[in-house]
């Protein structure tokens, strides 16, 4: 999505420690700048790198491409082949491994050019938490492969991934036009068994009615990336979004943060879908009655804006006798989603027990008849 034909600037971040000059990190555990070499911290207001305001973007100005050039920025990326997840690599690297789906790729030093983060939902949960969620949640799998679980178990780093996200506001009113049907009861009587019974049928009685419901819908959130399976991110939600903070760069400090695939007209598509949702459960509710039918509903969607969020998850990929294996913490709540993995050997053992265990109890029950 071009918005301006001037360059963007390309962003590159650098927090060196002010005692020893090495770079500092991100801690989730105390929420401050940590620098590894010497353990000097800083608070991250207190740095001299600034921030942005967590303010909304206008959605109409957008898709006219008439943002302003501030909200706008280029960062170095690498794309991998295999997934086509687009990570944020610092400029000096240039060989890694996907942390989506742990494909061994190069960087070419690309940019991407893109929508500036607004918020950021940084890190609370640790990587030692995060390792230990993980693997608890494997060892909780029935037939889970052993193998996998201590190749995960062998302490194999966890990824840091700052995973895009598109939040939608707006104010809407809908008009509808549809019936409201009540459940009233006749008494019939028919033939059961030779015999005559009276029973009950149920009926409906409609009745035509019309009416306005409105909503405002605030931070309607839309994945904004590709490299993982919709399912197993949604399952990491709920997301505490009113913990979201200004973007500033220091919380990335230390992690990685991937590029949005979805651009912001796909994004609202999605969202303006959950929305319909909404209002159509809304307007059954205000129709009332045992039943409803909706004729006609007409959306009048006022005011859109939107921002391009970061939210935080652990990500781990492994490679298994061939497959890939991924699984993604929640950076805020622990939560733990993944590919199940299914051991082949332990399935056949459970089916022949359980075999073995209905022709026992088959025969008991012959020798007790």
């Amino acid at each position: 999505m071009a918005f301006s034909d001037a360059p963007a600037p390309v962003e590159e971040h650098r927090f060196p420690c002010a005692q020893c000059g090495a770079d500092y990190r991100f801690n989730p555990a105390s929420g401050v700048l940590k620098c590894d070499h010497c353990g000097h911290t800083d608070d991250i207001n207190s740095g001299p790198w600034g921030g942005a305001t967590l303010k909304e973007l206008d959605f109409q100005t957008a898709l006219a491409q008439d943002l302003p050039q501030a909200e706008m920025e280029e960062t170095r990326v690498l794309s991998c082949p295999n997934c086509a997840a687009q990570v944020e690599f610092d400029p000096d690297i240039h060989a890694a491994e996907c942390p989506f789906c742990a494909t061994p790729v190069v960087t070419d030093t690309g940019t991407h050019r893109h929508i500036k983060p607004r918020g950021v939902l940084p890190f609370s949960v640790d990587e030692r938490t995060a390792q230990r969620a993980m693997t608890d949640w494997l060892g909780s799998l029935w037939f889970a492969p052993n193998g996998l679980q201590d190749y995960a178990r062998k302490g194999r780093r966890m990824q840091g991934i700052y995973v895009p996200y598109w939040t939608f506001d707006t104010d809407t009113t809908s008009q509808y036009r549809g019936e409201r049907g009540t459940v009233y009861y006749q008494t019939r009587t028919v033939m059961r068994d030779g015999k005559r019974v009276q029973t009950q049928v149920a009926k409906v009685r409609w009745r035509s009615v019309s009416g306005r419901v409105a909503r405002f819908f605030d931070d309607v959130l839309v994945l904004a990336s590709k490299s993982l399976p919709k399912k197993y991110t949604d399952a990491l939600e709920p997301w505490d979004l009113p913990a979201l903070e200004p973007y500033r760069p220091e919380y990335l400090a230390g992690f990685r943060a991937e590029g949005y695939a979805v651009a912001l007209p796909d994004g609202y598509d999605e969202a303006r879908a959950h929305m319909a949702r909404v209002i159509e459960r809304d307007v059954r509710f205000d129709i009332g009655g045992d039943r409803q039918r909706i004729h006609a509903l007409d959306t009048d969607v006022r005011d859109i804006t939107f921002k391009h969020v970061l939210l935080p998850v652990w990500l781990a990929a492994y490679k298994y006798r061939g497959e890939t294996y991924r699984f993604v913490v929640n950076g805020r709540t622990g939560r733990v989603q993944g590919e199940r993995p299914w051991s082949a050997i332990k399935i056949a053992i459970a089916v022949v027990v359980g075999l073995i265990v209905a022709a026992g109890v088959g025969f008991v029950v012959a020798q007790t008849q």
